[in-house]
């Protein structure tokens, strides 16, 4: 581990996305990109013989879910802070991965400035979102509203009641 930067480990099946990643990221002074992995297998058996600072973690991997791999990644390594950075915009893979133990999640259409600010939140401790997972997490989910307005059947007939003008005599 290089003293006072920032070591990470990119995991992403397209090797194209990870060479033009790890170029952005090694033009930041404080950051060192120490691995680059297509496969899960890879970056475990990498993990398993040194220390990382960070891990960047696509969700769609050819041996392994990055939802399992997350969970792997801090049973073996606890300190490593995972960020998912897919293409996966799905609610339910985001509160996944976090269940999993990842430390904040992006879109891969985040700016590189987004990337910086997540991965510094995230070593500060904080759980760390790209703005638009934060407005996936903040958007109001259809079957929540689905589930408040179910009445019981004599809740129903109550409501009627109201609405035709009963007095709470009349209803009992």
């Amino acid at each position: 581990m290089l003293p006072n930067k920032t070591t990470i480990a990119l995991v992403d099946d397209h090797p194209i996305v990870m060479e033009g990643l790890a170029r952005l990221l090694e033009k930041e002074e404080n950051i060192h990109v120490a691995g680059r992995f297509t496969t899960g297998r890879e970056f475990l058996d990498y993990l398993s013989d040194t220390s990382l600072h960070v891990v960047l973690l696509d969700i769609t991997l050819p041996d392994i879910s990055g939802i399992e791999l997350c969970k792997k990644t801090k049973e073996i390594a606890p300190a490593t802070i995972v960020l998912a950075l897919s293409n996966h915009h799905n609610r339910g893979i985001i509160m996944e991965m976090l269940q999993n133990g990842a430390s904040g999640y992006l879109l891969k259409n985040a700016t590189l400035e987004e990337l910086i600010t997540c991965i510094n939140e995230a070593l500060n401790g904080q759980i760390a979102f790209s703005q638009a997972v934060k407005e996936i997490i903040a958007a109001p989910q259809l079957n929540s509203f689905r589930e408040l307005a179910r009445l019981t059947t004599r809740e129903k007939e109550i409501l009627g009641m109201l609405a035709s003008g009963k007095t709470t005599t009349e209803m009992a």
